[in-house]
């Protein structure tokens, strides 16, 4: 089996409401996702698949999406003040924590056709959270 693995860098805020410690307040973190694919062969090309090919499908989700945006938990009492101000925001249906970011950048590249087997997500230099399917 090969893999290779891209890494993609972005910038998003969030706030996790309910948590007991200081991640209930609004903050935001520079990351770095690393996404797998697997293969047991090569392409013609001597490839799993190009860089450049998660690369593009990788950055138009995550730029649309994630990058440089505020992502809340749909029931954040903070929306309607966002809304007025007109700030940019997504509503997610879970807790915008690094597991869930890591599983909708993975089901983006799946639904890509892509055979990825992981994605991982570097909230922080020390802190990592990974989604593979069952």
């Amino acid at each position: 089996m090969y893999t290779i693995t891209k890494e993609v860098y972005f910038c998003y805020g969030h706030r996790l409401m309910g948590h007991s410690g200081k991640c209930r307040h609004l903050h935001g973190h520079s990351v770095k996702a690393a996404i797998t694919l697997a293969a047991a062969e090569l392409n013609e090309q001597g490839m799993v698949c190009d860089f450049a090919d998660i690369s593009a499908v990788a950055s138009r989700y995550i730029d649309a999406e994630l990058d440089h945006n505020l992502l809340l938990h749909r029931d954040d009492p903070l929306v309607p003040a966002l809304e007025q101000g007109g700030e940019r925001f997504l509503l997610l249906d879970e807790h915008p924590t690094a597991e869930y970011l890591a599983k909708l950048i993975h089901a983006e590249i799946k639904a890509n056709g892509f055979n990825v087997t992981s994605v991982a997500l570097w909230e922080t230099s020390s802190a990592c959270a990974t989604y593979r399917e069952p």
